[in-house]
Order: structure tokens, then C-alpha cells, then sequence
């Protein structure tokens, strides 16, 4: 076995270990914290874990990060996120890169000991997948009242990790919230499963391309058509970014 792949291995072990040791530890202070803190002093509480994995990621495992598009989060507005899913990195990432947010995820993550008793306190909105008709009223009806309260919302509208270069069908939740309540859409692409692949204990070294896109207005479209236009952007995106090996 090559020397790099020897020492890739060892060092994925080494953040698989301490992250979740971290996180345990984390976790508990998060509930212990929680009664005495308001929601914005409670979600950046809470993601000092996320930022302490990103720190892990770069000088244990190589992994860092370019952002492209930036200057396209509005500032002082809330707004869907929509990107695509390759692995646990982007779950981390947006939540400092857009805060405070709200992410829609499967309520089952929020039963994992430790891990899902902290994400429980960033007030996610949580859906049961085998019950679609719930879910999405569950996304509409807690959706808009987040942005409404000035907190963005995050979808990965696929539902599901993909692996890298490919994208899955999107489905038009996000897309529905967005024309219900007035909110623009941000489209987001990255090419992360390339360097954390999803169901994977590796962590290969490299460079995570994340590219923020310009604002989807949503004021007096269908739901479909602004669907289409997210999905197009970045399925286009995320191929430019996940070149053909």
C-alpha cells in the first residue's frame, strides 16, 4: 500500500476520533448552556463544534475551502438556500457561511445520542420522509414562519446524498415555500463528496469549491419554474465542478 494512502487513512482516523469526542463533549455543555440563551446565542454556541470540525478538517486532513460567489448572500434579508448533497461537509459549512438559518432535515437525525440533542436546539425544521403530504405542509407552514422571523431557511431539495458529479432530481419544496413567502432563492453547488464522500470514513486532501450563485427572484413565478431554474443552475454548476476522472 502506497506511503500517502497509509497516512490518508491514519489521519481520517484521527478526525473520525476526536469530532466525535469533541461533539459528545460539546453536545452535553450545548444542553447544559441552552436554558440561558436566546436563539441567536444559542445557534453560534452550538456551531462552535461546526467551526471546530472545519478546523480539524484543514490541519488534520488537508481539506480546505474556496467560496466563490460570496457577494450574492443578501445581507439583512432572509432567503431559501438551495443546494445540492454530496456529504456531511456542506451540512456544517452553511451553517456559518449563513447565519442563522434553519436547515430541513429527516426527524430521525434528531434522535442520534449526543449529535442530534444539539441540532435540536438550532430549531431545525424537522419532517418524517415517509409521509411526503406532511412533510411538505411541515416545510410551508414552519418555513415561512422562520422567514418571517428573519431566519433563512436551507434545503437540499435532492433529499439524499449524491456522489460527486452527479445530481439527483430535485423536488419543488423549496421552490413552494420560496413563491409562498416572498423569499429569493440562493442556489448554492460544491463538489465536497470529492474530499468527505458520503457513508465514508475517508477524508481525502484537497480543495472543497463552493459556489454561491446570484439571487433567484420568486415574486409572481410558479413554484415549478423556479424549481427548474435552481436545479438547472446547479446541476450545470456541480458538473463544472466534479470534472470527469
Amino acid at each position: 500500500m502506497p506511503a500517502v494512502s497509509i497516512n490518508i487513512r491514519l489521519r481520517s482516523l484521527l478526525f473520525f476520533l476526536v469530532y466525535n469526542l469533541l461533539g459528545i463533549v460539546h453536545s452535553l455543555l450545548c444542553l447544559l448552556v441552552a436554558p440561558f440563551l436566546n436563539f441567536r446565542q444559542r445557534y453560534a454556541f452550538v456551531n462552535l463544534w461546526t467551526a471546530g470540525a472545519l478546523w480539524l478538517l484543514r490541519h488534520i486532513n488537508g481539506i480546505q475551502v474556496e467560496v466563490r460567489g460570496r457577494e450574492n448572500i443578501p445581507v439583512g434579508e432572509s432567503v431559501v438556500v438551495m443546494a445540492n448533497h454530496q456529504s456531511q461537509w456542506e451540512t456544517f459549512f452553511l451553517q456559518l457561511l449563513i447565519a442563522p438559518q434553519t436547515t430541513v432535515l429527516k426527524r430521525e437525525l434528531l434522535w442520534v445520542p449526543f449529535f442530534g440533542w444539539a441540532l435540536a436546539l438550532l430549531d431545525p425544521i424537522a419532517i418524517d420522509r415517509s409521509k411526503p403530504g406532511d412533510a411538505l405542509k411541515t416545510i410551508l407552514r414552519a418555513g415561512r414562519k422562520r422567514l418571517a422571523d428573519g431566519t433563512s431557511v436551507v434545503i437540499f431539495p435532492e433529499g439524499t446524498r449524491q456522489a460527486p458529479g452527479q445530481v439527483g432530481r430535485f423536488n419543488a419544496g423549496g421552490a413552494m415555500l420560496a413563491c409562498q413567502a416572498g423569499a429569493r432563492v440562493v442556489p448554492i453547488a460544491h463538489n465536497a463528496g470529492c474530499f468527505w464522500p458520503a457513508r465514508s470514513l475517508m477524508r481525502y486532501p484537497g480543495t472543497v469549491t463552493l459556489e454561491i450563485g446570484p439571487p433567484i427572484e420568486t415574486a409572481g413565478r410558479k413554484a415549478q419554474a423556479v424549481a427548474t431554474e435552481v436545479e438547472d443552475w446547479v446541476r450545470r454548476h456541480v458538473e463544472a465542478l466534479n470534472p470527469p476522472r
